[in-house]
């Protein structure tokens, strides 16, 4: 017994369903939102499922001339930590739509740019 014939229109209707299923899970995305604070409330981060810094807040009280550095420090880790946390929305809404296929890896850079 042989093998079926090759679709190649079936699997066309396929990716094309895909794709379009794609793209709303990306505007989707867009109006997602994740959040990660840290120093104790000192700075809050937060960004879409774009991968896109929306708001960064600063407690006052964190403002000090004296040390900057720290800072600094508290702001480069909520903004790692927000990003890490759109990431994983992002992989599980394309997860999602891609069924678990690893095209998901290939479209990693989805989320940025605009």
């Amino acid at each position: 017994m042989s093998d079926p014939p090759f679709d190649l229109s079936q699997i066309m209707q396929q990716a094309q369903q895909l794709q379009e299923r794609m793209q709303r899970a990306q505007e989707e995305l867009r109006h997602r939102e994740v959040e990660a604070t840290v120093g104790g409330g000192m700075v809050t981060a937060r960004a879409n499922g774009r991968m896109q810094l929306i708001k960064l807040e600063i407690d006052p009280q964190a403002v000090d001339a004296r040390d900057v550095e720290m800072l600094q420090d508290l702001i480069i880790a909520a903004v790692n930590q927000v990003m890490t946390r759109a990431q994983e929305m992002m992989q599980q809404e394309l997860q999602s739509v891609t069924g678990g296929l690893p095209i998901a890896n290939l479209l990693s850079g989805l989320g940025g740019g605009e």
